[in-house]
C-alpha cells in the first residue's frame, strides 16, 4: 500500500499529530463534569474519527495488474515470400521458420494471447502447418505497418517477426510507421550465400555520342566458386550481342564490367544479361537481369545567340545543324542601325523566327520551347533583367541546358551579379584564384587541351566506344588561341577538361553541372574553329566534340506533358501512373481531363482516366495492373474542354529482374534496424529460445498495471458513520447532545 499523496515522513506524522491535538482539545475544556472514563472514550472516538479522515485524505491505493492486461497480444509474423523456399545451409528457411513459430507459440502464450501471421505482398492469419512461401514479394515494412490498422482497438503488447530480412516494398525498408509496439525480430536463413552466382546491377547511361551508343554498366558476383572465370551474356531484344568471361579476384568480390552498345532509334530495346546457371546454385532466378532502352524521341531544338559574325559561330552552327538529332535556331548581332538600334541576322525556323526579332525571346512561352541555349561572346547586358531571370528559370524548372562561351562573355562584370550566375559552373567573382584551384592533369603545352578524370568517363565528353580512344582524340586536337579566366569551379561541379596558361597555370576549359532540373557548362576555350582547320578533312573530331557538348546539354529536358517512369519490379502488380501536365510556361494545369492508354505486350490495349492528385505539380494519377511481364507502352492523351493539348508516351519494361530473389543471403541489417527503431531486440534463429524471457524482460513484459484506491469502498464510510454514531451516542449519555 502507498498514498496517491505523497509527503515527507515528517509530513504524515505533522499530519496525525494535528488529528490527535484536535481531538484531545475537542474534550479538554469542557464546562460539563465528566470523569475521565468518558473523556478518553470520547476524546478517543474523535481521534480515531480524525485520524481515519486524514487517511482518506492521503488516498491510500494498491497497483495492481490491469483488467485484461493477460489478453495483451503478441503477433508473431512469419514471412511467406519465395525466398522462404530456398535452403541454405541450415536447410529450407520455411522450415526452421516453421519450427521456430511451433516453438514460440506457447512459451509466449503463457502470458500472452498469440496471434500468427503471414506476410508476404499482404498482411493475413496463418496456421503453422499450413505456412506456405509463395508471395511475389516479401512487404515487411508494409506488413508492420499494417498490424496498427489491424489491431486498432486491441491491446497490442509486441511483435516478433521470423524472416530473411528481405523487403522488397517500393518504400525503403523500415521507412513507414510501424506498430507502435517493440518488434523482436528472428534472423532466418545464412549471411553467406554458399555457391551463388548473380548480376546485382544492370544500368544504361546517357547517349555517349552521335551515334546514340550508350554505355550498359552490369555488377555481379560469384561466391562458393574461388576465381573461376564466369560467363556473362549479353543480347538485345532476344538477339545475341556479346559474351565475356570474366574472373573474380576473389570469392564472392564484386565485378564490374561496361558493355558499348547502340540501341535503335525507333523502338524500345530490352537489354539482357544473363549468366548461365551452374549446378548447386542457391538460386537460379537472379542470374539474369534486364534494362530498358527507350528509343531517341524527338529532335532536340538549340538556340545559338552570337555576340558578333566571327569564324566560331559559323563551324559551331554549322557542326550542329548537321546533326540529325538536333534542330538549330541563330541569332547572330550584326552592329546597329541609324537609329542606335541593334541588328540581328536569324536563321529559325518560321514559327520560332518571329520571337527571335529582338535578339532574344521576351516570353517565357517562346523561350521554354528550347532544349538548349548557348552564349557565344555576348555580353550580359545585352539582355534585360526579366531575360535573365527567365534564362534563369529555363534551366532550374523547365530542366534545359544552357552554355556559356566566348571570351567577351566572361570580361570585365560579365555575367556577375544577374540571375544567371548561380546557374554557371564556375564562380564569375573568383577568377585570379581559380587558376590555383582548378582541376586537371597536366597539360602538354600552352592552350592544349587536357581531359581531367571526370572528363574522360563524362558522356558530353566521350569521343569513342573506348575511353582510351576518345582520350587520344582529345590529345590529338590542336591547341587552341587561348582559355579565358572564367573563374573557378563551383562545388558539385566537374571541370571536363582544362588547358595551361603560357605561364604553366592551368585553368578549366570545359565545366559542367546540373541546376534544379536542368545542366549548365561553360567553355573557356577561344577559336575552336582551330581543331577544323587544322586537322585533316576527314577528321570529324570536331564536330563530334560540339554535338556531344549540345546533346548532354539538351538531353534529359523535361516536357510539357510528361507520363513519369514507373516502378514495375513484378508482374501481377498494380501500381499508380503519375503524369504531369503543364502549359507553354510550364506551369501546371489543374483542370485538364488526361486519359491514360496501356498496351500491353501483346498487344492488347486498355484505357483509364487519370485523376488530378496534386495541382501544385498539374500531376495526375491512375492505378494500373501489370499482369505479365515484357515492355508496356503508357500513352497520355490531354484534352482541356475542347483543346487537345497533345500525348505524352513512355515505354516500362515490367518483370526486368526478380526482386524477391535478389541477393538471396540473410539480410540481418534490415532485421536489426526494425528491431533498434522499434525498442525490441534482434536474434538468430538458433537462439529463438530466448524471445519469451526478452519479452518478459522488456516493456512488453511489464504488464500494464492500475491504481485502485482503498479506502474508495463502503468499509470507509461504515466505519466513519460508526465512529460518528458512537460518539454521538456517548455525548448523550453525558449530557453534551
Amino acid at each position: 500500500m502507498q498514498f496517491a499523496v505523497a509527503l515527507p515522513w515528517w509530513g504524515y506524522v505533522l499530519a496525525c499529530a494535528i488529528a490527535l491535538a484536535c481531538a484531545w482539545w475537542t474534550y479538554a475544556r469542557l464546562v460539563v463534569p465528566l470523569t475521565g472514563l468518558q473523556r478518553s472514550t470520547l476524546t478517543a472516538l474523535r481521534a480515531v474519527t480524525l485520524l481515519l479522515l486524514v487517511l482518506f485524505l492521503l488516498r491510500p491505493v494498491q497497483f495492481q495488474q490491469a483488467v485484461g492486461a493477460r489478453d495483451s497480444i503478441v503477433a508473431i509474423l512469419v514471412d511467406g515470400s519465395r525466398s522462404m523456399r530456398l535452403a541454405d545451409a541450415g536447410g529450407p528457411r520455411l522450415e526452421r521458420a516453421r519450427a521456430v513459430a511451433k516453438e514460440l507459440q506457447p512459451a509466449i502464450g503463457a502470458d500472452f494471447r498469440t496471434e500468427l501471421l503471414t506476410f508476404g505482398e499482404s498482411l493475413a492469419r496463418g496456421e503453422v502447418g499450413q505456412l506456405t512461401a509463395d508471395a511475389r514479394r516479401s512487404d515487411l515494412t508494409g506488413a508492420l505497418t499494417a498490424l496498427a490498422d489491424r489491431y486498432r482497438g486491441q491491446r497490442l503488447a509486441g511483435v516478433v517477426v521470423l524472416s530473411d530480412g528481405g523487403d522488397t516494398a517500393a518504400r525503403e525498408a523500415g521507412t513507414s510507421q510501424g506498430p507502435g509496439v517493440p518488434v523482436f525480430t528472428v534472423g532466418i536463413g545464412e549471411t553467406t550465400a554458399g555457391r551463388d552466382r548473380e548480376v546485382v546491377n544492370l544500368t544504361a547511361g546517357d547517349p555517349m555520342f552521335s551515334d546514340s551508343s550508350i554505355d550498359l554498366s552490369v555488377s555481379a558476383t560469384s561466391a562458393g566458386f574461388g576465381t573461376t572465370a564466369m560467363e556473362l551474356r549479353l543480347s538485345a531484344n532476344g538477339r545475341p550481342i556479346e559474351t565475356r568471361h570474366v574472373a573474380s579476384p576473389e570469392d564472392g568480390a564484386p565485378i564490374h564490367e561496361v558493355f558499348t552498345v547502340s540501341p535503335a532509334a525507333d523502338q524500345p530495346t530490352v537489354y539482357t544479361v544473363e549468366i548461365p546457371v551452374t549446378n548447386g546454385e542457391l538460386v537460379s532466378e537472379n542470374n539474369v537481369r534486364r534494362v530498358l532502352v527507350p528509343p531517341q524521341g524527338r529532335r532536340r531544338t538549340v538556340l545559338i545567340v552570337e555576340g558578333a559574325p566571327g569564324f566560331e559561330h559559323t563551324f559551331l552552327k554549322r557542326a550542329l545543324g548537321r546533326d540529325t538529332a538536333l534542330e538549330v535556331d541563330s541569332v547572330v548581332r550584326k552592329g546597329q542601325n541609324d537609329e542606335g538600334r541593334d541588328t540581328f541576322f536569324i536563321q529559325a525556323v518560321t514559327t520560332r523566327a518571329g520571337a527571335l526579332a529582338s535578339g532574344y525571346p521576351l516570353k517565357r512561352a517562346d523561350l521554354f520551347v528550347y532544349d538548349a541555349v548557348l552564349f557565344g561572346n555576348i555580353e550580359g547586358d545585352f539582355f534585360s533583367r526579366d531575360q535573365l531571370e527567365m534564362t534563369a528559370d529555363f534551366v532550374a524548372r523547365r530542366g534545359g541546358g544552357l552554355m556559356v562561351l566566348g571570351a567577351r562573355s566572361f570580361e570585365r562584370a560579365g555575367l556577375v551579379g544577374t540571375a544567371l550566375e548561380p546557374v554557371l559552373p564556375v564562380d564569375l567573382t573568383d577568377r585570379r584564384h581559380a587558376l590555383a584551384r582548378a582541376a586537371g592533369g597536366t597539360a602538354a603545352a600552352p592552350n592544349m587541351l587536357t581531359l581531367t578524370s571526370d572528363g574522360v568517363a563524362h558522356p558530353a565528353t566521350r569521343l569513342a566506344l573506348t575511353t582510351e580512344e576518345s582520350r587520344k582524340r582529345w590529345s590529338q586536337l590542336p591547341a587552341l588561341a587561348a582559355v579565358a579566366a572564367s573563374g573557378a569551379p563551383r562545388p558539385g561541379a566537374q571541370v571536363l577538361a582544362a588547358s595551361a596558361t603560357g605561364g604553366g597555370e592551368l585553368r578549366p576549359l570545359i565545366v559542367a553541372q546540373r541546376y534544379g532540373l536542368g545542366r549548365s557548362m561553360v567553355f573557356a576555350g577561344e577559336a575552336s574553329w582551330r581543331w577544323r582547320m587544322k586537322l585533316p578533312a576527314s577528321d570529324t573530331t570536331y564536330e563530334l566534340v560540339w554535338r556531344q557538348l549540345a546533346r548532354w546539354l539538351a538531353s534529359g529536358v523535361t516536357e510539357r506533358i510528361e507520363v513519369l517512369p514507373p516502378s514495375v519490379d513484378l508482374p501481377g502488380t498494380t501500381e499508380s501512373i503519375s503524369v504531369l501536365v503543364r502549359d507553354e510556361e510550364f506551369k501546371p494545369i489543374p483542370n485538364a481531363e488526361v486519359t491514360i492508354r496501356v498496351t500491353e505486350p501483346g498487344g492488347q490495349e486498355r484505357s483509364m482516366p487519370a485523376a488530378l492528385s496534386d495541382p501544385r505539380e498539374g500531376r495526375y494519377a491512375a492505378a494500373v495492373r501489370f499482369n505479365g511481364e515484357g515492355v508496356y507502352m503508357i500513352a497520355a492523351d490531354i484534352r482541356r474542354g475542347a483543346q487537345t493539348l497533345g500525348t505524352a508516351r513512355r515505354a516500362t519494361l515490367v518483370g526486368g529482374t526478380d526482386v524477391e530473389l535478389s541477393e538471396p543471403r540473410l539480410n540481418e541489417a534490415v532485421l536489426r534496424r526494425i528491431a533498434e527503431a522499434t525498442g525490441g531486440q534482434y536474434v538468430m534463429a538458433a537462439d529463438a529460445a530466448t524471445v519469451p524471457g526478452l519479452l518478459r524482460t522488456s516493456e512488453v513484459g511489464n504488464l500494464p498495471t492500475e491504481m485502485r484506491d482503498l479506502w474508495h469502498n463502503g468499509w470507509s464510510l461504515a466505519a466513519m458513520v460508526l465512529l460518528l454514531g458512537a460518539e454521538w451516542v456517548v455525548r448523550r449519555r453525558v449530557g453534551l447532545a
